[in-house]
This record gives structure tokens, sequence and C-alpha cells, in this order.
């Protein structure tokens, strides 16, 4: 069918929910934003689907929702009854239509005789990994758009160990998703019905007690938190999102009780008001933790994202303005701390192991060979940490201590599968105490770790392209790049090139060695002079990123080769 076909079919509809046929009207005569509505069904991959709230077979609404849902029932409906009797847990966040989109999964799961679990109220995608795990459910939705706009929303799929869905099972529920072609004829149990027969079950508090039980085990030293934590200032922003409730019971659980809240962004608000992006990588998104925080003298503030998976911290210099970390120092502060608290300790194991994205800093890296601890680099996408969590409690080859990704997401204790900034939260302040102790803050920290290990310095960009043509042109881009092999990048010669799409890395002699990490679409440049570079595509918003990674003998030597190495980038693209 074509796109129209396909529109004229919506809006010929006789049961289209009122509030998306009112939508649908006011798009009448703008071919554009109709074509891109309908040209194409959601893109449904292992992290889910993630798009702009609205009418259409490209869009989230709650015909897309329950195709998503259909899908995952089928596949369940294929495994024994247990599996159905498990159920899944269900949780949203703040955005428009969250609660009712998760409903409404639970709702398609109770025709098929499928039991949900389904939070009382908004809740952080961290907590519903671990209520996975906890409930022992066979799997879990989150409805969120993480850090994502406003218009958007987006639905995730966990397994049953708490990660995202892997690739093997996302596929057979993308099948089935599929064979659901028919929005219209999906049909959905009657919720009253499902909650007086048990088939659907509302949870809440008793979750989140035994979350925040497992929360307060990532503080290391208790008694420097109680010493000097109790009194240290910090402030606590949720960005109008879901991390709010947990974040302060978790900061207060683990003993830090002088920290304040930024008011306006502690109301759970879709609009997301006060920020134009509610993404803790933006600085724009600190701007009223930083003014609260000057006006308190706080030592450190902390801002979470809707779904409090990703966290940002800013730190107070002694001129009183605030200094931003980048996701890569975060990691790089933590594990250090981690390693060394343990080391101190005496409980570091011999078999300990950290683990990473292969567009994350090599800083950590660098930490962690220091302590004798092992790094594992995966590909992109959380649920490649939580598979080797799994293959180490498994195999008992490695303990695991800590993982992160660039993009301001860690996990410091494996009861949650996913990015957690709750748990992030509770340590990044403890760290924060630790320095302060010291007479530093985190920032002098990591200057500290420059100086002992490199002026380590990463900056992601991207190009975006949007509408019916966008996935075309980021194809375009990421063929030029292979067909196209630069040798190299500002004058740098490229040294190998990693092609995780062939599972090849092609050295500057010809020579070639496999790569022994799942097919990915990502191309990884190593220069000469240490540097990597990185592309990809998003899997979940219309864009191409590039990465760079470079180390300095000074931090300004680093800043202006990794600006060399942008520019050649752009010149590249242009050419």
């Amino acid at each position: 069918m074509s796109w129209q076909d396909t529109y004229n079919t919506w809006k010929n509809q006789a049961t289209l929910e009122s509030s998306l046929k009112q939508e649908l009207t006011a798009m009448a005569g703008d071919d554009a934003t109709l074509e891109d509505a309908f040209y194409q069904p959601m893109e449904f991959g292992t992290a889910g689907m993630r798009g702009v709230l609205g009418p259409g077979i490209n869009r989230m609404n709650i015909y897309t929702v329950r195709q998503a849902t259909e899908g995952l029932a089928r596949f369940m409906d294929t495994l024994p009854a247990d599996a159905k009797e498990r159920g899944v847990a269900i949780s949203f966040d703040s955005r428009h239509h969250s609660k009712d989109f998760a409903h409404e999964s639970a709702r398609v799961l109770g025709l098929h005789g499928i039991k949900s679990f389904v939070f009382e109220s908004l809740r952080p995608t961290p907590e519903l990994s671990f209520t996975v795990r906890h409930l022992h459910t066979y799997a879990g939705i989150m409805i969120t758009a993480s850090h994502n706009p406003k218009q958007y929303n987006g639905y995730k799929i966990y397994g049953e160990d708490g990660g995202q869905m892997p690739p093997k099972e996302s596929d057979l529920i993308t099948s089935y998703i599929r064979k659901a072609a028919d929005l219209f004829a999906i049909g959905v149990a009657d919720e009253d019905q499902l909650l007086a027969d048990h088939t659907e079950t509302i949870i809440g508090d008793d979750v989140d007690q035994a979350y925040l039980a497992k929360v307060k085990e990532v503080t290391i030293n208790q008694k420097l938190v109680d010493e000097v934590g109790k009194d240290m200032k910090l402030v606590f922003t949720p960005l109008h999102g879901t991390g709010r409730m947990l974040g302060e019971k978790a900061l207060k659980n683990a003993g830090f009780k002088n920290f304040s809240v930024v008011k306006e962004q502690a109301v759970a608000d879709p609009e997301f008001s006060t920020v134009k992006f509610p993404n803790p990588e933006f600085p724009e998104a600190f701007k009223m933790a930083i003014d609260l925080g000057k006006k308190e003298d706080a030592d450190v503030l902390i801002a979470v994202d809707p779904d409090a998976d990703r966290l940002g911290t800013a730190v107070r210099q002694p001129n009183g303005e605030y200094v931003l970390l980048t996701g890569n120092q975060i990691a790089a502060v933590l594990l250090h701390y981690i390693l060394q608290a343990n080391k101190d300790a005496g409980t570091l194991p011999a078999n300990a192991a950290a683990v990473k994205s292969i567009v994350s800093s090599e800083f950590a890296t660098k930490i962690a060979e220091s302590y004798g601890v092992t790094m594992v680099n995966v590909l992109t996408g959380f649920k490649y940490i939580a598979e080797q969590i799994e293959h180490f409690e498994a195999t008992g080859e490695h303990t695991y201590m800590f993982g992160f990704e660039e993009s301001y997401g860690y996990l410091i204790k494996p009861f949650v599968h996913d990015k957690d900034a709750i748990q992030t939260t509770v340590l990044l302040a403890e760290v924060a105490a630790y320095y302060k102790q010291k007479g530093k803050n985190l920032y002098d920290g990591l200057q500290e770790l420059f100086a002992e290990y490199g002026y380590f310095r990463e900056k992601t960009t991207s190009e975006e392209f949007d509408g019916v043509g966008g996935s075309e042109k980021i194809a375009d881009l990421m063929t030029k790049f292979r067909e196209e092999a630069p040798s190299d990048f500002a004058g740098y010669a490229v040294a190998s090139t990693e092609d995780f799409q062939s599972q090849t890395e092609t050295f500057a002699d010809g020579h070639t060695a496999p790569i022994a990490l799942p097919e990915a679409n990502v191309l990884k440049y190593k220069l000469t002079d240490g540097t990597w570079i990185a592309i990809r595509p998003s899997g979940t918003e219309p864009k191409i990123k590039f990465y760079i990674g470079t180390l300095g003998q000074t931090l300004d030597e680093a800043n202006d080769k990794l600006a060399k190495f942008e520019a050649a980038i752009q010149a590249f693209i242009k050419e």
C-alpha cells in the first residue's frame, strides 16, 4: 500500500480515537507531514521503538503500542504456559500518554491470558529492570522516550534477565509485530475484569522498598558518608521526570541529609516546561540547578533524565561558578573511586572486571589496568553490558565492578541490568564526600586522574536527517566512509579500521583480523597517535553519530587535537 492508501484507511476509520482523529484532520493538506507519518511502520529494533507522538503507522499512539504488545503476546503464546503465568512487568514515565500506553499494553496482554504487573504511577526505567528480576516475570515493558524532547515517546521490551530483550527474541517479536498488520483489529481486554480476576496486578511501594534496600548496598564507605556526607551540600533535579521519589529516598537512606531539590523541576511535567531538552548531557538542563546551587553554596549538582537512567553532574569551583563533567569523565572518577575504595578495604576481587561500550573513553581502561582489572568492550547498548554480567555470573570468569556508556549511563551494582541513575546518584555523592574530606572536589579529582593517566578528551557530534529520506541519507554516509575509506584524519594516519558490520579489522598494510563481537553497523578508526574515531547511526533517533577520543600531554593539546579531528570529519562528509 502507498502512504496515501494507509492514510485514507486511518482517515476513514470510524473507531479512531478522538484526539488522534482531530490531529489527523489538522494535518490534512500537509503532504510532507502525512507522508512521514504513514510511509512506513515504526522501526522496532533491539531497543524497542521510539518516535514522535501522533496519528500514523510511523508515530507513537495507542494503535502502534497495541501492535508492539500484540507481537510480544503472540511470541509468548508460543512459549510454555509458565511464561504467561510469570507475566510482564510494566512501568512508564512522565510523558504524554505514557500511562495510557502502559495500560493499553496490559489490556492486550490480558486478552492473551498473560499476567501483567503495572506500576500504580510513574517509575524509573532502572526500577522496571529490577522489577523483572525481583518478581521473576518473563518480560518487562517500559514506556519512555528517555531524554528526547516532549513530542516523543517510546516503548522498550526487557527480557527475563532484566536487560533489554536480546536480538534473537527481539527479532522473533518483530516478526509477530509485522504479522499483526491491521492495527485496528488488535483486540484488548476489559481492564476492570483483568484486575478483578488478578490477570492484572497493580504494584508500587513493596517493589520500591525492595529496590531501595538494594540501593543501600551501593555505598562503599558508610563511615565516610556518615562523617562528611551528612553535611555536604547537594542539589538534585529529576528534570520533570521519574527520579524524584526514589532519588530523594535513596540519598536519605544512604545518609545524605543536606540536599535540596529544584522544586520547579520536581514536578512530573510532560511539557518539560523549564527545559528545551530534558537531557543531563546539555548545560542548559543545569541552569535552574546552578541558580539554586549558587544560592545555597552547593558542592555538587546532580541531574537525572526523565526516566532516571542517565545522570549528569556539575561541580562548584572556588570562584563560585560550576563546571560540568562529561559522561566519560564521570565514569573515570566513579571507576577510580570504586577500585581504590575496594582496594583499601581489601575487597577488590582478583578477577575484577569493568565493562564499557566501544565508543566510550579509553581513560577508564587505563584506570582499570592500573589496578589489574580487566576492561571488557561491548557494542553500544546497555543490553550488551547486561549480557556480560550474565556471563560473569554463569562462568565465574570475572566479578563485575562497574559498567558505563559515554552517553551518561552507568551501572554500579548488577541487581539492575540497565543503566541506573538512582544508584549512580548515591555513589557520586559518596565520591564527592571523599574529595571533600581531602579539601578538594570532584573536578580536582578529575585533574589528579588526568595528571596520572594522561589528558583524555572525547566528543560526540551528530548529523540529523529527519523525514522520509533521512534513513537513506544516513545509509549513504556510512557507504561513503566504507567505500572511500579515509587513510588519515587531520594528518594523522589511520593504523587500522574496524568494521563491525563485516566483523573485520583491516590494518594499514592490508592484512585483516576478525572482530569477536556481534555484527553492527559501526565503523571505528584507530589512528597512529592513539586517537580513535567511531561512526554509527543512532538506534533511537534519525541521526548519524561521530565519536572522537584523543589524548594529549596537556589538556590544551588534547582539546586542540579534538577540534582538528572534528573539522576533518566534517571536511570528509562534505567532499
